[in-house]
Formats: structure tokens, C-alpha cells, sequence
């Protein structure tokens, strides 16, 4: 599968996962629009890329209208009913687990956002009935898929985990043992899901016979959801947020999730002027706009229905000229440790018609909960994991609240007359990946698959450590490195040239002249295609 994808007329998509951009590059290829073949690849990545994401959890859409209306849609799920901090005190716990039921503490809210997002397809010509986007899907799930050096490697990395979670070892397992590098497996009870869902309509999944069987099964493991959370669960469309830079317009996707935090980092470096890409000031003001663009994000991120400040207070002119003055060109500023990680899925698709879709779905940590319902062969995510037990935090647990995601798709509408759909997954890296490949490919015009494969940074917590400091691909120039150390940046050089620890960046252009371009992460196991 091509990593960078050029030329084409009709339509371009990528992913991490080399099937799901087969089968999206089909669906296009049959007429359908970019939103219709993003349908049909979010069906298919969580039938061969199950550890990243999964239909048990949640997604984000950002939707570039022909007309140049952007509109973002929100599939975050709430907290079930019965998802109190009384009812984890009186489990034993202080706080919340991160594996087995009760982590699959939140409603999945993916599959209504593929709702509003079929019913957008439709109000853009797309025709294509769901049994058609679903077909690949079924068949990958059915006939088995092929386990990639990531899903092995995370197989038994996790497994220890996964005392308590229902269903995994049955799901992804091979005779009680870790599957090898290209053994095949099967999703047997997810493949009879989709075909149901093909028939009965995406709505079933909440409100009839799926539904049905998801409740039972989580109420049968001790899971807080209820059946009256999924029936009254709805996906939301919003304003995207957005910004405006000399390169053009931003936008990324409003809380829950921490699209704050990718525009303002994004805003804060574009005032830095800086002039040459992979220098100390690139890095270093990227690293440092971040830093403040993540204090923001702490402080004010959660359930928007219990936000009251004015976010584009902090979008303004005024505060990012103020904040950018504050970052020093020669000094790193001291850091705590952010909180964060999590494993998670970006793709992109765009059209002649002018359609460009951002999208990215995830179970927040690699296979989420663990917890595989028997009767749907569904996944379970453990976003709900994020929330806390202490009601003085700013995302303390409570019945119907949606958790904080560090999921956010970004899309770009530049002067030139490019419109970029980018995003990666990598939990508190996500903002920071986004920053690296824009300013590499819009900033600084580098072509977009030297764009995707230069070396990445992050400035997170260690695995294992609670040491902050900012890891490092070993691909970087030295004298930038010990540069960076000496202006008092605490450095990790990782051992690997290509690290998953970066995540696994795409983008998706639409050239002025109907031309469209996609590209993927050699990080990944996927690529670019188009028709």
C-alpha cells in the first residue's frame, strides 16, 4: 500500500490500516462521496485494527461542505446511570479502573455519529445504501484479519491487564496464547452485529434488538450503563472551533475534546515567526506552545454542558498575542507531568465535489476496557477511566457526563486555496503530532510524505515513570538535540527511528485545481489511495 497518493481527480483517503484504505478507496470508486467512504473505512479499521478502536467506543467527524461550511460531529459518550463515585467507593475503589467492566463506564457513542454522518452523505448526493458500506466490513470480520506487529505486540503487553475483562481472551487470543505476527483472526459475533445493523438501520444499535443484547451483556458483567442510557443517547453536530493564522484558517472539534489545545498551539507558534523548519526555534516553539496550550486545555476542558467561560476568549487576538509574548525564544519552561494516553484511529477522505472529512474513533486506551460483549462481539472503550472520583475535579464523575477525549480531528481551508484534513492518534501527543506535520507541510512547504515521515517529538509522561521530560526520535540532528538540552529541556532519545510512541499521522489535501493528494505515517500499517 502507497504512502503518499497523488494526482487523482475524483477522490483520495488514508488510513492506518492498509484494508480499510482498500476499501475506502472502493467505495469512491463506486461514486460514493468522501463521507460514504469514510463510513465504510470506520466499519472496516475496527474489523482489522481492533487494540486501536472499536465500535464500543467513541468519534469525532469534522466535515468540509462543498458550499465551505465546516460542521463538526460529536459522538462522545455519557457516563451510564448508575456510574457514581458512590458506586466505585462501595466496589472498593479510589478511583476509577482502567480495565474490565468497570471501565466500560460510557455509553459508545461512535455509531451515532455515523448516523449524522449518513444522513450528511445523503444530503450531499451520496446514494449508497449502509449494506454497501458495510460489505468489506462484514466480510474482514467473518473470514478473518491479519494481526499486525502492533496488535501482537500490544496483545502482550496488556495482557497482564485483562485478568477482569470479559471476553478478551477469547476475542484475541489463539489457543490461550498471544497470536503471532500475520496469524488470522476472526470477530465472528461483530460480523453478525454488522450485518444486522445492515439491515434494521444504524439506529438499532441504540434503540432495538443490538441494543437490546449490548445492555443485557453489560448489565450481565456489572458495566453502570443501562439500557435507558443507550436509548436516549444522541450524537450532537457543533461548531467546530477555529482560528485564524497567516496560512489560513484552522479548525479542530469543540470539548469534550482538547481541540482547544491543537488550535492554540498552532496560533501561539504561527506568531513566533520563526524562519526555518527543524531548527531549535521550530522545536523549541512548538514544545513550548504547547506547554501553554495544554494549561489552558486543564483548565477549562470538560462536559460542555458544564462549561461556562467564553472559549474563544482564548482564541482571540488579543490572549495569543499576550500568551505568545510569553513564551522565551532561548528557555524551556518548567513542566509537570500532563496526564494522558491512549490508542486511537485518524483518517481522512475527500472528493472532487469538494467534500473533505476529518475523522477519528478510538476506545481511548489500547482495546479500551478489555471487555468484549459475547452476544455482539463489541469492544468496549474505558474513556469513562478518565474521569474522577473527587468531586472538586474539574472532570469529576457524575450519571450523563461526557468525559474529556483527547480525540481531535483537525481541517484546515488555507489562503492558497488547499483545504488539509490532518490528525493522528497518540493520546496528550495528538496536538503535538498535528503541529509537527502542519507547520512541516503548510509553515514551511515541505512535500506531504517528508512531512509524515520526519522525526516527531513529545513532551509527555514516560511509560512506567512519572518523570516528564521530552522524548525524542533518534533520527534528530545531535547539535539540535544537546541545543534543546541546553536550553534546559529534561531530553529522552528513544532507540527507534520510527516509534509508535509518536502515534500515527495522515492527511488528506484538496488542491485549488481539483487535484487530491493523501498521505500516511510510516509509523502505521496503512496508506493512501485514490480514484
Amino acid at each position: 500500500m502507497n504512502l503518499h497518493s497523488a494526482g487523482h481527480r475524483r477522490g483520495v483517503v488514508c488510513a492506518p490500516h492498509a484494508a480499510a484504505v482498500e476499501d475506502g478507496r472502493a467505495i469512491l470508486a463506486e461514486g460514493g462521496n468522501a463521507i460514504e467512504a469514510m463510513l465504510a473505512m470506520a466499519a472496516s479499521i475496527a474489523a482489522v485494527y481492533p487494540h486501536m478502536n472499536h465500535i464500543g467506543g467513541d468519534g469525532f467527524w469534522l466535515i468540509r461542505e462543498p458550499s465551505g461550511r465546516v460542521r463538526a460531529l460529536m459522538g462522545a459518550g455519557r457516563a451510564g446511570a448508575r456510574a457514581t463515585p458512590r458506586f466505585y467507593r462501595d466496589a472498593g475503589y479510589d478511583e476509577i479502573p482502567a480495565r474490565g467492566p468497570l471501565a466500560a463506564l460510557t455509553v459508545p457513542g461512535a455509531i451515532a455519529a455515523w448516523m449524522l454522518a449518513s444522513d450528511a452523505a445523503k444530503g450531499q448526493g451520496g446514494k449508497l445504501p449502509l449494506d454497501v458500506l458495510l460489505t468489506s466490513a462484514i466480510k474482514h470480520a467473518r473470514e478473518g484479519y491479519v494481526v499486525t506487529r502492533s496488535q501482537a505486540r500490544l496483545t502482550a503487553e496488556k495482557l497482564p491487564e485483562m485478568a477482569k475483562a470479559t471476553g478478551f481472551k477469547e476475542a484475541f487470543l489463539l489457543k490461550d496464547k498471544v497470536p503471532d505476527v500475520g496469524a488470522v483472526l476472526k470477530q465472528n459475533a461483530f460480523a453478525a452485529t454488522l450485518e444486522h445493523l445492515a439491515r434494521a438501520g444504524l439506529d438499532d444499535f441504540y434503540r432495538g434488538d443490538i441494543g437490546r443484547e449490548i445492555s443485557a451483556d453489560l448489565e450481565r458483567i456489572g458495566s453502570p450503563v443501562t439500557r435507558g442510557d443507550l436509548e436516549s443517547f444522541r450524537a450532537i453536530v457543533d461548531e467546530p472551533l477555529s482560528v485564524a493564522t497567516r496560512a489560513g484558517t484552522i479548525y479542530n472539534s469543540p470539548p469534550p475534546t482538547q481541540g482547544l489545545a491543537s488550535v492554540i498551539i498552532l496560533a501561539l507558534f504561527d506568531r513566533l515567526r520563526v524562519a526555518q523548519a527543524e531548527s531549535f526555534e521550530h522545536v523549541h516553539g512548538i514544545v513550548e506552545a504547547t506547554k501553554r496550550a495544554f494549561r489552558v486545555r486543564d483548565r477549562v476542558v470538560t462536559d460542555p454542558d458544564k462549561i461556562t467561560a467564553d472559549l474563544n476568549q482564548y482564541l482571540s487576538p488579543a490572549f495569543l498575542d499576550a500568551d505568545a509574548a510569553r513564551i522565551d525564544a532561548c528557555k524551556a519552561a518548567r513542566w509537570p507531568a500532563p496526564k494522558g494516553e491512549g490508542d486511537t484511529i485518524w483518517m481522512g477522505a475527500a472528493d472532487a465535489r469538494g467534500l473533505v472529512v476529518s475523522y477519528i474513533q478510538s476506545l481511548y486506551w489500547e482495546f479500551g476496557s478489555g471487555c468484549v460483549l459475547p452476544a455482539t462481539g463489541i469492544v468496549m472503550q474505558n474513556r469513562g477511566a478518565s474521569f474522577s472520583l473527587d468531586p472538586k475535579a474539574l472532570n469529576t464523575l457524575e450519571p450523563g457526563r461526557r468525559p474529556f477525549h483527547t480525540l481531535n480531528p483537525a481541517l484546515a481551508v488555507l489562503r492558497d486555496g488547499r483545504i488539509i484534513a490532518y490528525g493522528t492518534m497518540g493520546g496528550d501527543g495528538q496536538p503535538q503530532s498535528q503541529a509537527a506535520f502542519f507547520t512541516r507541510h503548510v509553515t514551511f512547504g515541505q512535500p506531504l510524505d517528508k512531512a509524515l515521515d520526519a522525526p516527531r517529538w513529545l513532551l509527555g509522561r514516560t511509560w512506567g515513570s512519572a518523570h516528564t521530560n521530552l522524548r525524542m526520535e533518534s533520527r534528530f540532528d545531535g547539535n539540535l538535540i544537546d541545543r534543546l538540552m541546553s536550553a534546559g529541556h529534561d531530553i529522552a532519545v528513544l532507540d527507534e527511528a520510527y516509534s509508535d510512541t509518536m502515534g500515527h499521522s495522515g492527511a488528506v489535501v484538496l488542491h485549488p485545481d481539483g487535484s487530491l493528494e493523501g498521505g500516511h505515517d510510516p509509523r502505521a500499517d496503512g496508506g493512501a489511495a485514490g480514484v
